[in-house]
This record gives structure tokens, C-alpha cells and sequence, in this order.
């Protein structure tokens, strides 16, 4: 299992081993379709959650959906600043360093990304109490980061 890092190191380990990099530019375009599809991961979840008996397997799935909307608008936020990372665990890292006006708990992102991998990678599923445990944050994260971007938005492309 790997070491925990807290947010400063894991954000050091980052930049020294060049998993954080420059992009060209600002894509517009791509950001409002992953704000576009991270809205439609949201709808899948509030959809799914409620038509959901406690004992399913398909907890994991709302974690994961909920997860990668999460994730997608992380990288969508950190375009603006035209940085891209090599992994999840670096994006995060970033994010909570940088932008500390946020407020993101460092140990709630590690906790989400080390259960959606163990989804993802090793075969863990997610049930409902997970799931329950992380709801709120998720939702109040989410809407943050959709906040941020469309106002974002609307500054580097005005209508």
C-alpha cells in the first residue's frame, strides 16, 4: 500500500519528479464540454441515488460517476492556469496548494481518489454507507469547482 503524503509533500514529489507540466494555451471549447459532461455525471448520480436499493452493487458506479465529475472539472479549473498533470493524486495536490481560498480538504481528495481506485484498479466496491459518507462533500466540491469555471468561463470568453 502506499505511503500517505500530506498535501505539501505529495505537492514537492510532484513538481521534483515533473508529473505537473505547462500547457499550451487555454481550450475554451474543451473546458465547457467537460463542464458539460460533469453535469451530466451529477444528473446520472442524483438519478441513480434515488431509484437504488441500499444493498447494490451500483454504489460504486454513483462513486465513480460522481468521482470522475469531481476530477473533470479539477482539470478543467487548473486549464485556466494552463497546468496539466500526469496523475490524480498530483492534480489534487496542486489544486489544494495553489488554492487554498477553496477550502478542499486535502484528506477528503486523497480519501475519494484511494476508494476510486480501489474500485477502479483492485475490485473494491463502493456501498451505499461509503457512498453516504462522501455525498455531501462531493456535492458541495462539485458545485465549487462548477462555480468557478463558468465564472471563468464567462471572464476568458465573454458573450
Amino acid at each position: 500500500m502506499a505511503e500517505y503524503l500530506t498535501e505539501k509533500e505529495a505537492f514537492l514529489k510532484c513538481k521534483k519528479e515533473g508529473k505537473l507540466f505547462p500547457t499550451e494555451g487555454v481550450d475554451t471549447e474543451r473546458i465547457i464540454a467537460t463542464l458539460a459532461i460533469a453535469e451530466g455525471d451529477v444528473e446520472t448520480v442524483k438519478h441513480l441515488k434515488k431509484t437504488l436499493p441500499q444493498e447494490s452493487i451500483q454504489w460504486s458506479s454513483v462513486f465513480k460517476l460522481g468521482y470522475d465529475a469531481l476530477h473533470g472539472l479539477t482539470e478543467a479549473f487548473l486549464q485556466f492556469e494552463q497546468v496539466k498533470s500526469e496523475n490524480h493524486q498530483c492534480l489534487f495536490a496542486y489544486l489544494c496548494e495553489k488554492h487554498p481560498e477553496l477550502d478542499f480538504s486535502w484528506d477528503f481528495l486523497e480519501k475519494v481518489r484511494t476508494k476510486r481506485n480501489g474500485v477502479h484498479y483492485y475490485g473494491t466496491p463502493v456501498t451505499y454507507r461509503d457512498w453516504k459518507e462522501v455525498e455531501l462533500q462531493f456535492f458541495l466540491y462539485i458545485n465549487k469547482l462548477k462555480e468557478e469555471v463558468s465564472a471563468k468561463i464567462k471572464k476568458w470568453k465573454p458573450e
